[in-house]
């Protein structure tokens, strides 16, 4: 039977069952661990890594040229994040390996290690418990594009790579300023980071091989290596400038680490604007609409279209629409979840706007089973809000729309007998937006993933940032 003559009726609980529980991840994650590892018997290999439970733990490459604080920034990061910062260093040192014992004498003899027996570390340390657990932080590794092929061959892939970049002239001033404390290993700068306790002051010193010569030689080195590096991680490197304070660079890739990838997951938007009266919201509505063919559902206009079209629930509405009182929500919502329930919301997906504009109708559209997957909070200060409504009016004879700033009637006499509509005059509108901002908090509480915009710029703009929030997944939230 014809699909489109005769669409199946898919529960709406079924989609949303997925989203909320990333049942496409999940699934995706796991192939993807099978054809890396290839089981001999996959299905008590399934089990055991959907017991792991660690898809969704750090696993972080960090790169950089030599004093581009890569090692700060992966520190910081390890932290936040409870990670494990796996550096060359630390592989090397693992005492309990006996591949570490091998790297350790050639590493001590040449200061480099192999290719292939810093991968083999690699890989030994990552099957640690800890790492996969709570996953990990390579810093500064690989350096060549045979680590990176090395590590790839084995399956290890990283989630999100981020690539530190600054001028070289930038790079060697910073390095000539490098102190190092030999008790804590911890990395300070004459300049930018110098320890307040004249005890540590007193037991720095200067690393070796940060002369102005060997820096320019290392930079050369990693110029040469990283071209031919960053093809191996299309789609997932991240470039970010770190001639900026130390803070606003970690801050940068803490976002960036705690977002998620777009994935080719089935997704339906079900999305909720919220703002107070003339933050912009109809508009929009109807942009998402037109662009992605979702269904625009707004609240006042649901009710209208009843009230005009004779509806059994439109003539229980007109008597409150003739006396200017406002809806019950029993009865606004048996309206709202006849749209909502029709096929093309089903499938393709709604804004809705105008609802709810409180706590309770807010838990009542929860409890129907109509949970927005995106939340947007237009914010719009008080100032523009008056702007943009008080100085509406209206042409009686033309019905043409004017506003008396942005667009002006293009005579006197049409000014003279412009109209402005009751709803616009200043003192409904500052009642309105009084009621909004006094349910606003609970709002914000209760859709704890919400995306506050400036609504206070140019509408295009502002989709734009709707746009991005609705087709990349939200970022994770981590304490």
């Amino acid at each position: 039977m014809d699909a489109s003559t005769a669409p199946h009726r898919i529960p709406p609980e079924m989609p949303q069952y997925g989203e909320a529980n990333h049942i496409f991840e999940l699934m995706q994650n796991m192939l993807e661990q099978l054809l890396i590892h290839q089981p001999e018997d996959p299905i008590p290999f399934m089990i055991q890594h959907l017991r792991r439970d660690n898809d969704n733990v750090p696993r972080i490459v960090i790169l950089g040229p030599p004093a581009s604080g890569k090692t700060t920034i992966a520190m910081w990061l390890c932290k936040h994040l409870n990670s494990n910062l796996l550096t060359l260093e630390s592989l090397v040192l693992n005492e309990f390996s006996y591949t570490a014992a091998d790297a350790r004498r050639l590493y001590l003899q040449r200061k480099t290690v192999p290719s292939a027996l810093l991968v083999q570390l690699i890989q030994e340390r990552l099957a640690k418990e800890d790492c996969v657990k709570r996953g990990w932080i390579l810093d500064g590794i690989p350096e060549t594009r045979e680590q990176a092929l090395r590590i790839q061959t084995l399956g290890i892939a990283p989630r999100h790579v981020i690539m530190l970049s600054a001028p070289d002239t930038v790079l060697i001033e910073r390095n000539l300023g490098k102190r190092i404390d030999p008790q804590t290993g911890e990395i300070y700068h004459t300049t930018f980071d110098w320890p307040p306790e004249s005890e540590t002051q007193n037991r720095l010193m200067v690393p070796e091989g940060i002369s102005e010569l060997e820096t320019a030689q290392k930079l050369l080195e990693y110029h040469r290596n990283i071209v031919r590096i960053i093809p191996s991680y299309p789609k997932i490197l991240k470039v970010i400038s770190a001639d900026q304070p130390c803070v606003d660079v970690f801050y940068q890739a803490l976002t960036y680490v705690q977002s998620n990838h777009r994935t080719n997951a089935p997704f339906t938007p079900r999305v909720l604007l919220l703002g107070p009266v003339g933050s912009g919201k109809s508009l929009q509505a109807a942009l998402l609409a037109q662009k992605y063919r979702l269904v625009n559902v707004g609240c006042g206009q649901l009710l209208k279209e009843a009230v005009a079209d004779a509806t059994t629930f439109g003539e229980h509405i007109r008597p409150y629409f003739e006396k200017g009182m406002a809806v019950p929500d029993s009865l606004l919502v048996k309206v709202l979840s006849q749209r909502l329930d029709q096929q093309d919301c089903i499938q393709r997906g709604w804004v809705l706007h105008g609802f709810p504009r409180d706590l309770d109708q807010a838990h009542l559209l929860n409890s129907l089973g109509y949970n927005p997957n995106r939340v947007f909070f237009l914010n719009v200060p008080f100032e523009s809000i008056m702007e943009r409504l008080t100085l509406r009016r209206t042409d009686p004879v033309t019905g043409e729309r004017y506003h008396l700033m942005y667009k002006p009637p293009p005579t006197m006499e049409i000014q003279a007998r412009l109209l402005q509509n009751p709803k616009d005059s200043e003192e409904r509108v500052k009642l309105k937006m009084d009621l909004f901002y006094r349910n606003a908090a609970d709002l914000e509480q209760l859709y704890e993933s919400a995306i506050t915009l400036n609504g206070d710029q140019d509408p295009y703009t502002v989709f734009e940032y709707i746009e991005s929030g609705i087709i990349n997944p939200l970022p994770k939230k981590i304490p």
